[in-house]
């Protein structure tokens, strides 16, 4: 495996960047922040841990409704009814009563806005049959999208010793809701939300930053004694989409200081540079029995890094390959990669390809390449073989 080490300056890329961003210390219990065109995670507090998640594991109830409108089993004006179970939930509610039929859309509305424990029965019952046969549906769901730290007893976030989500499998979920269902999307932003014209002083949406003015625009909110305040929150400054969750706060203050002061620095600690450029070479093979001593490798798309965004340093580089590559080679064939190393954040591994194609040699030279290797032979070494060594 040959290794090149670069130093990705003007003579390679044309990008100087920050060093590490100041660490942010939540009061949170658990936190995950991570910036979503580059996949970065910025913070991560307990965030593997099941834990209680309160209403914020509505956002399953609301993954498997939208998933339940894309595949045809529902439409926007199918009616649900609402039973005796339904109407007797307590906490944040639509008062919704057994004579009600709301639509799948008041239901979205009514869970997104209100946090509508009512509602999200209704919407169980309607999708499973009963509630518990729901919430083994999301748990085998969550598990099937890759939510490896969570279990669902219901499908409010009602304390139940089965109701454990991870900080990190929320905003897994948060990505999936805001990337799979943009035309549902918008609910998540709505302010204000009566079934009926009921109970206007629960209209509300509970999220403190939709009217702040920073690029907010969902997810949900969460509390309960066992929780505490929690958040699911995304927020879009420009071309860049943060996503945090955060849980454990102590008062709804709390949190909306908290949601508040992680936007401010998510998007003011870090910038994003694009230090290679699609077809860009950023390195060369050695090629073997090949019409072209050597080959260029290159990163097929652009490759976009977050940094910090203050003091200014290089980032360093690493290209692998295993070499001399035999010929033929295709262009676009995969031969590499590039590993980027900033400090303070994860490292980046971009896959590198052929610049172009290179044909097999003709007789004469491949003869010549293999008296060559003959020859090496003879002499006690095989250093003329096309077997990968180490740089």
């Amino acid at each position: 495996m040959r290794r090149l080490a670069l130093l990705l300056t003007l003579a390679l890329v044309t990008l100087t960047v920050a060093l590490p961003a100041r660490a942010f210390d939540t009061r949170a219990s658990s936190a995950y922040v991570m910036d979503v065109a580059t996949g970065t995670v910025l913070l991560e507090k307990q965030a593997d841990m099941p834990l209680p998640p309160a209403s914020m594991s509505k956002l399953m109830t609301i993954n498997m409704l939208f998933e339940a409108l894309a595949d045809g089993r529902v439409t926007m004006d199918t009616r649900f009814g609402v039973s005796a179970r339904a109407k007797a939930m307590g906490g944040s509610t639509m008062f919704l009563t057994t004579s009600d039929r709301p639509t799948v859309e008041q239901l979205i509305q009514g869970i997104i806005v209100q946090s509508g424990n009512d509602a999200c029965v209704v919407v169980a019952e309607g999708l499973g049959g009963t509630e518990d046969a729901f919430a083994k549906m999301m748990t085998d769901r969550a598990a099937d999208l890759g939510m490896a730290n969570s279990s669902f007893g219901n499908a409010s976030g009602w304390p139940h010793p089965q109701q454990r989500m991870s900080m990190k499998d929320l905003a897994m979920l948060a990505n999936r809701l805001i990337t799979e269902f943009p035309q549902y999307y918008h609910y998540f932003s709505q302010t204000e939300f009566m079934f009926d014209g009921r109970a206007p002083d629960n209209r509300n949406n509970r999220n403190p930053l939709l009217k702040l003015g920073v690029g907010a625009d969902g997810l949900k909110t969460g509390h309960t004694s066992e929780a505490g305040y929690g958040l699911v929150g995304s927020a879009l400054q420009g071309k860049r989409r943060i996503i945090f969750v955060i849980s454990g706060l102590t008062s709804e203050k709390a949190r909306a200081e908290e949601s508040e002061a992680i936007v401010n620095w998510a998007f003011r600690q870090f910038a994003v540079k694009t230090p290679v450029k699609a077809g860009q070479r950023v390195a060369e093979a050695s090629v073997w029995l090949g019409d072209a001593p050597s080959i260029g490798l290159v990163a097929s798309a652009d490759v976009e890094l977050l940094v910090p965004a203050m003091q200014r340093d290089g980032i360093e580089a690493t290209v692998t390959w295993t070499g001399p590559v035999e010929a033929p080679i295709a262009q676009g064939q995969e031969l590499g990669q590039m590993t980027i190393t900033r400090d303070g954040l994860p490292d980046t591994v971009v896959p590198l390809f052929a610049e172009n194609a290179v044909g097999r040699a003709g007789f004469l030279p491949r003869l010549k390449a293999a008296a060559g290797k003959v020859m090496a032979m003879v002499q006690g070494g095989d250093d003329a073989a096309p077997a990968p060594v180490t740089n």
